[in-house]
């Protein structure tokens, strides 16, 4: 039995009220479960009605708490009273506008409002109701007096309506309360910090369906992005063709396809301002010396010869604009990382470099969900962070440029 005080993975409290909206968290559930979370369900007798508790069981690992006599029965995993002093972070969705009240008035007559009043955890609230009652001036001072008690509100958003109204009212999708969870429960080292990062690989066409590129997904790129902005940063993403879902809670997005427009984007950025650049895109080192606007055509025999020539260093064109903008560069190299990495910093006048192995390993480098790198600075040892997932890698990297911009 997994007790809620084991703090190996932050522990949470999935409070459920009556409301169609329940459904959704379910899936709120799951996703967190997916994401290492250990979770506790707890539900109003009103919840009961449109979400069942084995359902819930099922979902977390753990018996749902229905009661407030639910340590006598058989099989449960822990009280309320135990949970409410074990959970990193309580979040109620959907809360109804008569949870609410109760909330705000301090009652503890249901599992759900009993923890409420009495954790120390993070508290967060996702409201579900139609809009009048959203709107009623008896809602408005619940939420003002919840804010004032520390709950962060999850402003329901306008939708479609199981009455068969519109407004706002509907609850938030599953992934955007996931995502809040995942801040609230994130340190704000980064708040207040612009930051610039590319991912991704660039395109240079040959002809309108052929082009020179290289096997990167962007998926490093991405998850600096993703985590740069949990932890507080305002992110704007210049990313080519990725393979991966692009992350919510970004500032801003740019999409590009040569390394041209790569280059102009990140001139836009920088000379818009920003405090941190973060080049993690993978750009085609060529191109070809010329396009063709139509699809080449072969025959049998032919011969053919593509002429190349370089595309621009956008490290070093982008200097000028880079000064006193904290810069990371990549180097990814098949032999020699140390000396071709170290040369690298040196040589586009960079704050840090992160270098891994291609080619070697398919748990390391593009396309892998893992990566193993070792990230260099000038007149210190080298970090290496060994094999872990990208989003891991990702925070050991954000850590370093932290600490580099509250030195500088």
């Amino acid at each position: 039995m997994k007790s809620p005080s084991d703090k190996q993975h932050p522990s949470i409290a999935l409070g459920i009220s009556g409301s169609i909206a329940a459904y959704k968290s379910l899936y709120l559930a799951r996703l967190l479960v997916e994401d290492g979370y250990r979770v506790h369900a707890l539900l109003t007798r009103s919840a009961r009605q449109f979400v069942t508790p084995l359902s819930l069981s099922v979902l977390t690992g753990h018996r749902a708490i229905t009661n407030l006599w639910t340590a006598s029965e058989a099989g449960a995993d822990v009280s309320h009273v135990e949970l409410a002093h074990a959970i990193d972070l309580l979040i109620i969705a959907p809360a109804t506008a008569d949870l609410l009240t109760r909330l705000a008035q301090g009652e503890a007559s249901d599992p759900v409002s009993s923890v409420a009043l009495s954790t120390q955890a993070i508290k967060l609230l996702a409201p579900a109701m139609e809009p009048a009652m959203w709107n009623a001036d008896t809602t408005r001072a619940s939420i003002e007096a919840l804010q004032t008690k520390g709950w962060q509100i999850i402003a329901p958003t306008e939708g479609f309506l199981a009455s068969g109204r519109s407004g706002v009212g509907r609850m938030s999708e599953p992934s955007d309360l996931f995502d809040a969870v995942k801040r609230a429960l994130t340190p704000q080292d980064l708040a207040g910090i612009d930051l610039i990062v590319t991912a991704g690989p660039t395109r240079e066409h040959i002809d309108p369906a052929r082009y020179i590129s290289n096997p990167s997904s962007g998926k490093m790129g991405l998850a600096l992005a993703q985590r740069a902005a949990a932890r507080g940063a305002k992110v704007t993403l210049i990313h080519g063709p990725v393979s991966s879902p692009i992350p919510r809670g970004l500032y801003k997005t740019v999409a590009i396809k040569s390394t041209y427009d790569l280059l102009t984007a990140c001139e836009t950025a920088l000379k818009a301002g920003t405090d941190g650049f973060v080049m993690a895109a993978a750009p085609a080192d060529f191109r070809p010396a010329v396009t063709s606007t139509q699809k080449t055509k072969k025959s049998d025999g032919d011969k053919s010869t593509l002429a190349l020539e370089s595309n621009p260093d956008i490290l070093k064109t982008l200097l000028p604009l880079r000064r006193g903008v904290l810069t990371v560069g990549f180097a990814a190299e098949s032999q020699d990382l140390e000396r071709y990495a170290t040369q690298k910093l040196q040589n586009k006048a960079l704050d840090l470099i992160v270098g891994n192995y291609v080619g070697s390993s398919s748990q390391t480098g593009f396309a892998s969900d893992t990566n193993e790198v070792w990230i260099y600075s000038r007149g210190s040892e080298a970090l290496h962070i060994p094999l872990a997932p990208k989003a891991e890698v990702a925070d050991q990297i954000l850590n370093c440029l932290a600490e580099k911009l509250r030195r500088d």
